[in-house]
């Protein structure tokens, strides 16, 4: 209480003697903190897990722990989800989209700690997924609950959710700039002045706890990174529509894994299957296992160790076709891994898993060209086919371009990673209109965030505006009964109700005005006989885009609500549109 009170006070002197704007700066400087913060306690984390099972890789027995490893990790999870939290723990960006869409902004504050724990027994057990959705979840779940705290309206709250996200981004890549990029591009911030500051804030100061924490160097360590020949252009234009068709799989692989998943009831057949086929994966190919960096760089250097180690294919890697074959199948078993990890009750994110198939898949098609004759660096194949994942799957192509640059310095790269990414994204949108992160959202007709007008309307709610100053009147009642009520009512129609609120019709003034003034009619013409039953009728439960189409296509300007039959009242158009306006003014810079 006494807590309250003081941030109450707080509050009220925030309001009194400090400016909005510089208010927002403020706040965009703490949430890129504290998202900075939550991806180094993540990242710590999973080291500390990944550092104490290295003593059981060793043990004699290390053959059964590649398949008991992640099931215990798996276990882990839900007893900590389905017994300690005992609440739902969302995937990271699309429960952001989700609450901008449906929710106001609104994060529950678990999510500042759960997606956390939750992510690091996943990965540091071996789930094949990576820590940038809970990551960006965490953040997006302390600038989500800052906004509420001290009272911001709802598009500060998206910006807020924007910085805090551009703040994770930023602090577990290391990449400030492509984290902007993200929060604009997959996001939807809009991009005007007042967004874009507290964003670069948010992100440098996510950057530089990362920093201080996690030292400086790159994800992605490559020593050198060889320039291009215009004449390489084509092939960096092939590699484009190649990553497309991957994420293609990437994107369809993932949504047919999740719906078989889906169809299993039992949560405890979903961890038991899930978790075995993914241990039997990473027994054929260890590289699979966890977020695989080490592997990822492997494959950036141009080297194929990372298929040949501790594994069945010792051995195998003078052949060139049974390195092609094999680095087609990491391609497509990683993506399967991180779809099984998922289906099992795992919590993570797939920008690692896009990263470590880009890369495979970006050394397959240089080892391809070069055994056709065509020798060109593999290296610069490998780091720009990353680009076109990213692209590819999350439908986010400057995130691509971007991020890959800064997290390599593969800057020389520039213009490649522009084609690639860009025919990637122009590729799998033939195929593929929505990204691995909202084909959920967008399947149930949720995500709204891409469109002004649909979020508003879907932040609206029926039962908000219901309108019940209207004068009720039955079905047996006269003439000269309504035209009492008529005299008191400053409405003109009038609901005709049974006993029970049932809705039988209703009466419409203009419909009467020849009989109103005339008394002989009073006592032997009644209600009954000059009702109708309006169509449409509206449902508290029906969503404002139906309402709006149903305004759209009648002449009525006010439709009755009803609940099984049962009166509740009108909504009117002009209160619908008053309310959508506000809203939208209220999304718009001022």
């Amino acid at each position: 209480m006494h807590l309250r009170r003081l941030l109450l006070k707080a509050y009220k002197w925030r309001i009194r003697y400090v400016k909005e704007r510089q208010f927002i700066m403020f706040l965009s400087f703490f949430t890129g903190l504290l998202a900075g913060l939550g991806a180094v306690i993540i990242k710590n984390l999973v080291h500390l897990i990944k550092h104490s099972l290295e003593s059981l890789h060793n043990y004699s027995g290390s053959f059964y722990i590649s398949l008991l490893l992640p099931l215990a990790g798996l276990v882990l999870v839900m007893v900590f989800i389905k017994y300690l939290l005992r609440k739902k723990v969302d995937h990271g960006i699309p429960t952001v989209l989700y609450s901008i869409s449906k929710r106001n902004g609104k994060i529950p504050p678990h999510n500042i700690f759960s997606s956390v724990i939750a992510s690091s027994l996943t990965v540091g057990f071996g789930g094949s997924v990576g820590l940038e959705g809970p990551t960006l979840a965490t953040g997006a779940a302390i600038g989500s609950n800052l906004g509420r705290l001290f009272g911001l309206n709802y598009r500060q709250v998206v910006l807020m959710l924007g910085c805090a996200s551009a703040g994770a981004m930023a602090a577990i890549f290391k990449a400030p700039i492509a984290a902007v990029v993200f929060a604009l591009e997959v996001i939807m911030i809009n991009l005007t002045m007042a967004t874009i500051i507290p964003l670069l804030i948010a992100s440098v100061t996510g950057a530089i706890t990362s920093y201080l924490f996690l030292g400086q160097d790159t994800l992605y360590v490559i020593s050198d990174i060889e320039s291009y020949n215009l004449s390489e252009l084509p092939y960096f234009a092939l590699l484009g529509v190649f990553t497309g068709l991957v994420s293609l799989y990437f994107i369809r692989t993932y949504i047919w894994v999740a719906g078989l998943f889906e169809k299993i009831k039992k949560w405890q057949w979903r961890l038991l299957i899930g978790a075995v086929l993914l241990g039997g994966l990473i027994l054929v190919f260890p590289s699979l296992y966890g977020e695989g960096y080490e592997s990822t760089n492997t494959a950036l250097h141009g080297s194929v160790d990372h298929l040949f180690s501790n594994n069945f294919f010792s051995g195998m890697d003078k052949n060139i076709f049974q390195v092609l074959t094999l680095l087609l199948m990491i391609v497509g078993l990683k993506v399967i891994a991180t779809s099984l990890t998922f289906g099992a009750g795992g919590v993570g994110g797939v920008f690692a898993p896009a990263l470590f198939v880009g890369a495979n898949a970006g050394l397959f098609f240089g080892k391809l060209l070069d055994y056709l004759g065509i020798e060109l660096n593999e290296q610069n194949f490998s780091l720009v086919a990353m680009g076109g994942l990213l692209s590819g799957v999350i439908h986010a192509p400057l995130t691509g371009i971007f991020l890959i640059a800064e997290i390599t310095g593969g800057y020389e790269l520039l213009l490649p990673l522009m084609i690639t990414a860009t025919l990637s994204y122009a590729t799998i949108r033939l195929f593929q209109p929505s990204s691995v992160y909202t084909y959920q959202l967008a399947k149930r007709g949720e995500l709204f965030t891409h469109h002004q007008d649909r979020t508003a309307l879907s932040l609206m709610e029926v039962r908000d505006l219901i309108e019940t100053k209207f004068n009720p009147i039955g079905p047996d009642e006269t003439l000269g009964e309504l035209v009492k009520l008529i005299s008191k009512s400053e409405r003109n129609i009038f609901p005709v109700l049974d006993a029970e609120g049932i809705f039988l019709g209703m009466v419409w003034l203009n419909d009467i005005r020849d009989i109103v003034f005339k008394p002989g009619m009073y006592d032997t013409t009644y209600v009954r006989d000059l009702m109708f039953m309006p169509t449409p009728v509206v449902s508290p439960t029906d969503s404002m885009e139906e309402v709006a189409s149903k305004f759209h296509g009648s002449s009525h300007y006010n439709l009755a609500v009803l609940d099984e039959g049962k009166y509740l009242g009108f909504v009117s158009r002009a209160n619908v549109f008053s309310k959508y306006r506000e809203l939208i003014k209220d999304m718009s810079e001022d």
